[in-house]
C-alpha cells in the first residue's frame, strides 16, 4: 500500500502487517509495466519541462525592460518547477530499480524535501497569478494600490516560506527503510505513529489541493464572467462587424489553464485521499490495496506533466512573450536567420489581448 503523499512506495508499515495476514493477487506483470514505462515517461517530462523552463527564465532574465508584476510570479513559478523537474530524475531511477533506492539516506531526504517545497510552492504561485489576473480584470479601479513590484515579490516570499514549513514532516521522516517482506531498502516517510500519516495526507489534500484549486477556479471563473461581461458590453456599442472581441482569445486561455492544472493534480489527490481511508480501514480490502498501489503511481506521474507544461500554458501561447524572447535571442542568431515562426500579427493572447491597463505591469 502507498504510504503517504508526494513520492509514494507501494508499501508501508501499516500494508506490511496486513501482508502477512492477507494475500493478495500477485500482480508482478503489471509491475513490470510500470518499472518499465513510467521512469521513461519521468524522464521524457524531465527534458522537456527543464528546456521549456530554463528558456523562460532566460527570457525573462536577459530582457532590456524591466521585469512586470506578473512576470516576477512566472519567474517563481519557473525556478519552482525547475527544482521539481531536477528531482524526478531520482525517483524514475528508483521505480526503474523496484523502489529500491540506490542514492542514499542524504538524496533520500534531500529530494523529497525539494520536491515536496516546490509542489507547495508552484500551487500557491499558480493562485497568485490568478490574483494578479482577477485584479487586473475585474477591480479594475481599485488594484493599483495593492499590485506593485515590491508586493508581488513579498508574496513569492511568503510562498516559498509556507511551502518550507509544510514540508518540514519529509525533511523529518522521510529516510531510506529496509523493508523485511519485500527485501528492498526504500525512501520512505516513517512516521511515529499512524496517525501522523492521516494528518500528512489531510494537510497534503486539503492545504496542498483543495483550497488552492478553489481559489483558482474561483478567482478565474470570476475573471471569465468579467471578460465576457465587457465583451457584451462592446458589442452593443460597437458596429456587427466586430466579430470576435480580443477578451475570447483570453478566456479560452484561461479555461486551458485551469483545466490543466485540474486535469494533471485531481487523480493524484484523488487516491491520495481513497488512501487515507484505506489507512484508516474505512475502506478494505485486495480490490482497494491494489487499485491505490497503481492509482497513486499513474496519478503521480500524471502530476508531473504539469510542471513540463506550465510554460506553454502560461507564456509559450503568448505573443508578447514570443516578441520577447526573439528581442532577447535575437541577437545569438546570425543575421539573416529566418524568424518566421514569430508572427507578430497573430491574435491576441492571455497577456496581452487588452489595452494598457491589463497589460504586464
Amino acid at each position: 500500500m502507498t504510504e503517504t503523499p508526494l513520492l509514494s512506495v507501494p508499501f508501508s508499515n501499516q500494508s506490511e502487517n496486513k501482508s502477512n495476514s492477507t494475500t493478495c493477487p500477485d500482480l508482478k506483470d503489471w509491475w513490470e509495466i510500470v518499472y518499465y514505462i513510467v521512469p521513461k515517461y519521468i524522464n521524457t517530462i524531465c527534458a522537456i519541462g527543464m528546456l521549456g523552463n530554463a528558456f523562460v527564465l532566460l527570457t525573462y532574465s536577459l530582457q532590456k525592460g524591466p521585469v512586470k508584476i506578473a512576470e516576477i510570479y512566472l519567474m517563481n513559478l519557473a525556478v519552482a518547477d525547475l527544482i521539481f523537474l531536477t528531482c524526478l530524475p531520482f525517483w524514475a531511477e528508483n521505480i526503474k530499480n523496484e523502489f529500491n533506492w540506490p542514492f542514499g539516506n542524504f538524496l533520500c531526504r534531500s529530494t523529497s524535501t525539494s520536491i515536496s517545497l516546490n509542489l507547495y510552492t508552484s500551487i500557491y504561485l499558480l493562485v497568485a497569478v490568478s490574483v494578479d489576473r482577477y485584479l487586473t480584470f475585474v477591480h479594475t479601479l481599485n488594484h493599483r494600490g495593492i499590485r506593485s513590484k515590491t508586493m508581488a515579490k513579498g508574496i513569492c516570499l511568503l510562498t516559498w516560506f509556507f511551502g518550507m514549513l509544510l514540508s518540514i514532516p519529509t525533511f523529518m521522516f522521510r529516510t531510506v527503510k529496509h523493508f523485511p517482506l519485500w527485501n528492498i531498502s526504500a525512501c520512505a516517510l516513517d512516521f511515529p505513529t499512524p496517525s501522523w500519516i492521516t494528518a500528512e495526507s489531510l494537510v497534503f489534500n486539503i492545504v496542498g489541493f483543495a483550497l488552492p484549486a478553489t481559489a483558482i477556479i474561483f478567482l478565474n471563473c470570476s475573471t471569465l464572467c468579467s471578460l465576457q461581461k465587457q465583451a457584451r458590453e462592446r458589442r452593443g456599442l460597437r458596429t456587427k462587424s466586430c466579430k470576435e472581441h480580443k477578451g475570447t482569445k483570453a478566456t479560452r486561455l484561461i479555461f486551458a489553464v485551469v483545466l490543466m492544472f485540474l486535469l494533471c493534480w485531481t487523480p493524484y489527490h484523488f487516491f491520495v485521499f481513497l488512501d487515507t481511508l484505506y489507512q484508516t480501514e474505512v475502506i478494505k480490502g485486495c480490490f482497494w490495496e491494489e487499485l491505490l498501489n497503481f492509482g497513486e503511481q499513474f496519478g503521480y506521474t500524471l502530476a508531473t506533466t504539469n510542471s513540463c507544461i506550465n510554460p506553454v500554458i502560461y507564456v509559450f501561447v503568448g505573443k508578447y512573450f514570443r516578441q520577447k524572447a526573439v528581442e532577447v535571442f535575437s541577437q545569438f542568431i546570425p543575421s539573416g536567420f529566418p524568424l518566421s515562426w514569430v508572427s507578430f500579427k497573430q491574435k491576441p493572447s492571455y497577456f496581452n489581448s487588452f489595452p494598457v491597463r491589463s497589460s504586464l505591469t
